[in-house]
This record gives C-alpha cells, sequence and structure tokens, in this order.
C-alpha cells in the first residue's frame, strides 16, 4: 500500500552554512566596521543575533534571511522573539521550528477528510503519514495541501510503493 509521509524539517547544515556566509557579510560591511555584531546558534532550534543597535538588528536579519533563501531553507520555518536591549547591545532569538504542531496536524488530516479521497491520513508523532491505494490519489493529496498553503514550510518524504 502506497504511503508518504508530510514532515516540516530545516536543514540544519544549510543553517549554518547561511550564518557563516551572514557574519562574512556583516564582517565585511563597511556599515558595520568597528560594530560588535553577530550571529550565533547556540543550540539546534536557537538562532541568536547581536548587535549594539535595533535598527542594525533589522538590517542583520534582512542579512541572514538573504542568506537563508539562498541556500535553499524556507524563511517561514524562523520565528522571532521580543528584542532585548541590555546596556550596549541588542539580541533577538529566531526559533527555529521543526516539525508538525499537533493542531496543524489535525487540520491536514481533516483537509484530507474532507476532500473525500480514497486515502487515510493519521498523525505519527510530528509528521503525517498518508496512505492510500493509489499513487495518483496520494499525488492529489500533495497537490491538495500545497494548494493549501499553511504557514509552514512542508516537505513530502517516505514515498514508500
Amino acid at each position: 500500500m502506497p504511503s508518504f509521509d508530510i514532515v516540516s524539517e530545516v536543514d540544519l547544515h544549510e543553517v549554518g552554512n547561511a550564518l557563516d556566509q551572514a557574519n562574512r557579510e556583516v564582517g565585511n560591511r563597511f556599515d558595520f566596521k568597528g560594530v560588535d555584531a553577530s550571529f550565533e546558534m547556540p543550540d539546534k532550534s536557537r538562532i541568536e543575533v547581536r548587535a549594539e543597535a535595533e535598527f542594525q538588528l533589522r538590517q542583520m536579519l534582512d542579512i541572514l534571511r538573504g542568506k537563508l533563501v539562498k541556500r535553499g531553507v524556507d524563511t517561514r520555518s524562523l520565528v522571532e522573539g521580543e528584542i532585548e536591549v541590555t546596556g550596549s547591545t541588542a539580541v533577538i532569538n529566531l526559533a527555529l521550528r521543526q516539525g508538525i504542531e499537533a493542531d496543524l496536524a489535525r487540520q491536514l488530516v481533516k483537509l484530507v477528510k474532507t476532500a473525500k479521497l480514497k486515502v487515510q491520513a493519521s498523525i505519527q508523532g510530528e509528521q503525517v503519514r498518508v496512505s492510500g491505494k493509489k499513487r495518483d490519489d496520494l499525488q492529489s493529496v500533495i497537490a491538495l495541501v500545497k494548494e493549501a498553503k499553511p504557514e509552514l514550510p512542508l516537505q513530502y518524504v517516505n514515498f514508500r510503493d
């Protein structure tokens, strides 16, 4: 019975490469000369952007988004936190969303079931598994989910025939 999984994953290696490129660009730009500004990834689910002023943080976020897009990472997986200004340093934390949250997974399952296709959708942890008898039905589900345009970037992986 053919099946596939709907997941939301971020390639952490590409994110690391984008951070390196963004750090290099910030170091080379004239408007950031002599400024203590950097991108760091303290753990796998968070990016820390540090600068001396809030407007510099906004510029750095634009640089980072551009680098992420060039590396093929969808920027919808970033969640901006609040800007914290302490002394002469401004910091913003960006959370990387990995996996499909329960609410979105339920919406996806409901969307598939209301389409009246001959497939079954089930939630398995942070992913949704769709299985059916025909490959064409599974392709219809992929088209249906892409058309719905969820707020989270989704990938369709682990296809088994």
